[in-house]
């Protein structure tokens, strides 16, 4: 057993701070830093069953504004202390908006080895620190469980009781404290009274690219972008995206949100089928909340993204354009 469990702060609604208690959602995020909020969460000693608490500030944003520095930054610390032996679980508190992009991200980029040995469990809040009822010290709490929990491993979200895998965790409720679900699959586990009921296990996919390439100096990231389909949609968006400014990166990558199955308009998929022919890699995706692009038997001619939802992909193509 080690001594210390790590907790990475970067901001969000958990450390947020409105002028009113009453006032959910006219709050400044990243207000409160992350040793403040957890020095006001009276149980956590016991929680850590004996251990030291280290908390670090990684970054103070609101999650709605994260980027690819604050992504590359927090990937190397988690690896740091999840290579120390004496570090026994690293947790982040992060926004809710784009919690489950740094998730897949850091899955996607961390090295399979310390995954396996070590949970790394992020955390959130819907409400700020500075509500009536706030809900961030309990997901706090749940989150230290779970990471002190001889079952996990991986990446994991903790919120409103319910553990999520990386890969399939994502918003589905903008107001609700239980703002996150994992589509078909259902929670991994559930946590009741400082207990962790497990449910499923994460199934791990190696990554295709090295954490080192994120050390580089001045990383370049690929410029992949999102666009959706729907009534009426035309190719203009697409077309715009790739002629654009001289002073905007080329665009390297594009991932489309289908209707339904990955439909696509027939605009729309004319402008995507002529800008893949100009060497910009596209991916096919599903705006629907629930299952995935289902594969026919002709080979289509625009991929599908293997089950993850627009935005996760985005981050996969984004990756292996770098790889």
């Amino acid at each position: 057993m080690g001594k210390k469990v790590v907790v990475l702060g970067t901001g969000g609604t958990i450390a947020g701070r409105s002028e009113r208690g009453s006032d959910n959602v006219g709050y400044k995020a990243g207000e409160v830093g992350v040793q403040s909020l957890l020095d006001a969460i009276a149980p956590l000693k016991s929680a850590l069953q004996g251990r030291e608490m280290v908390a670090e500030q990684v970054a103070q944003v609101d999650s709605k504004d994260m980027g690819f520095a604050v992504w590359s930054t927090l990937a190397q610390r988690c690896a740091e202390h999840l290579q120390d032996s004496e570090v026994d679980a690293v947790v982040i508190t992060h926004g809710t908006d784009t919690l489950e992009e740094t998730a897949f991200f850091l899955e996607q980029v961390l090295p399979p080895a310390l995954l396996q040995a070590k949970p790394l469990v992020m955390t959130c809040a819907m409400r700020p620190a500075s509500a009536l009822t706030p809900d961030g010290p309990q997901n706090v709490l749940d989150a230290v469980a779970v990471a002190l929990d001889s079952a996990a491993r991986g990446v994991l979200v903790v919120c409103a009781g319910a553990v999520h895998s990386a890969r399939l965790v994502q918003k589905s409720y903008t107001y609700r404290v239980d703002a996150f679900d994992s589509g078909d699959a259902g929670p991994l586990a559930l946590v009741e009274e400082a207990r962790v009921r497990w449910l499923g296990q994460p199934v791990h996919v190696a990554p295709a690219f090295s954490l080192e390439r994120l050390s580089l100096p001045h990383a370049a990231w690929p410029r992949v972008e999102l666009v959706m389909n729907y009534a009426g949609a035309s190719g203009a968006m697409v077309r715009s995206l790739v002629y654009s400014d001289a002073n905007v990166p080329p665009l390297r990558g594009l991932v489309v949100a289908g209707t339904g199955n990955g439909t696509l308009h027939v605009d729309l998929e004319a402008a995507l089928l002529e800008v893949q022919r100009q060497g910009v890699r596209v991916v096919r995706a599903s705006r629907c909340a629930r299952g995935q692009v289902v594969a026919g038997e002709a080979p289509a001619a625009l991929p599908h993204s293997q089950g993850l939802s627009p935005v996760k992909a985005r981050i996969a193509l984004m990756l292996a354009l770098m790889a």
